[in-house]
Parts: structure tokens; sequence; C-alpha cells
């Protein structure tokens, strides 16, 4: 995918979820797809629902991926508080995930979302 192309790149959408994905960083936590739902006016669950917010979690991904840093969308997670069968679709379409394991996808996973911990949190700095 080009740089700069997407559905919903520079989007408010795009920009909302981003900005939530990275407070959830910063605080070490998760963030469900009904949050992001909720968020983003759109009904708690369903296809519509699953479609729109898997492109925005995708480009997003996307993006932190072509910058050099993990994927972001492994914040994002279902009532269950894993993520769904499209983020690891998607860590495989980017070359960060080789197998359909799904002990493997589950270690990628915990290994991404701590990288994302990582990536993100606040430096203390002295006085």
């Amino acid at each position: 995918m080009e740089p700069g192309s997407g559905k919903h790149r520079g989007s408010k959408d795009y920009l909302r979820v981003y900005c939530e994905l990275i407070q959830a960083a910063r605080y070490r936590g998760t963030v469900t797809y009904q949050e992001i739902a909720q968020m983003l006016g759109l009904p708690p669950k369903g296809s519509y629902m699953g479609a729109r917010i898997g492109q925005i979690l995708g480009e997003i991904s996307e993006d932190e991926v072509r910058n050099g840093r993990p994927m972001l969308s492994a914040l994002a997670v279902n009532v269950s508080g894993a993520p769904g069968p499209g983020f690891y679709a998607l860590a495989r379409e980017l070359g960060r995930l080789d197998t359909e394991d799904k002990e493997a996808e589950r270690r990628f996973w915990e290994q991404e979302r701590q990288a994302v911990y990582e990536t993100w949190r606040t430096e203390l700095r002295g006085s």
C-alpha cells in the first residue's frame, strides 16, 4: 500500500482511534472494539462495525510498522481481552508473523503488545 493511501488515513476517525491507542499504551492498557465503536458512533457489534474498525486499525498498524514501530492495533481487543483474527492476518501480511499456530500467534501478540508499551511509555526527565 502506498503511504498516505487508504480510506481513513488523515480522517478524524483515524486520529481519534490513534490517540486512544497511544493513551492506552501509555497506561499499559487495552481498548475494546466496542469502546472504539462507541467513540466513532458505530453500532456495538456486527459486520459493519467490524469492517470499519478493522480498516482503521489496519491502516494505523501499517503506518506504525512503516515508521519502524510495533503494531499499535495490538492494544485493540474483543470483550474476552484478545485481538481478533484480523490482527494476525495483518501481521502475516506485514511480514511480522509467519505461522498460523494458535500458541505462536498468542506469543506474538503478547510480545507485540509489550513492544507497543515500551515504545509509547513516558520517559521521566530530570529537572
